[in-house]
């Protein structure tokens, strides 16, 4: 893929699933992300069925299921609630001492590989 460096774009938009898979495992790797996400498909299925528009969050559970749906933005848009919904079902997330606090990104030693949506 040739590099789009115009305003701030690292990648031209992806034609093919394996170009956007690449995409993925390069943001995990050079940003050291510690969570694992999924990928969309090329027809943008998660996108329209889960569209962000105005602000919403999302937690998706193990199975693959919407455990919980935030309000719509942004009056309704709730970090909190969503950060207190989480340490509710899965305890209170611990941080460890970061290199750059500024940053605010949590340190982590590996990144996952990221890997495509379940349709």
């Amino acid at each position: 893929m040739k590099s789009n460096v115009k305003d701030d774009v690292c990648y031209a938009q992806p034609k093919t699933l394996e170009q956007r898979v690449a995409i993925a495992n390069d943001f995990t790797k050079r940003f050291k992300f510690p969570l694992p996400f999924g990928i969309d498909d090329m027809s943008n299925a998660a996108n329209d069925a889960y569209a962000a528009w105005p602000e919403r969050i999302y937690i998706i559970d193990e199975g693959g299921h919407i455990a919980y749906r935030g309000g719509m933005g942004p009056f309704n848009y709730k970090p909190d609630e969503a950060r207190e919904w989480l340490a509710a079902r899965y305890g209170m997330a611990k941080h460890e001492a970061s290199a750059s606090p500024a940053s605010g990104a949590p340190t982590s030693t590996a990144a996952p590989e990221a890997a495509p949506a379940a349709k």
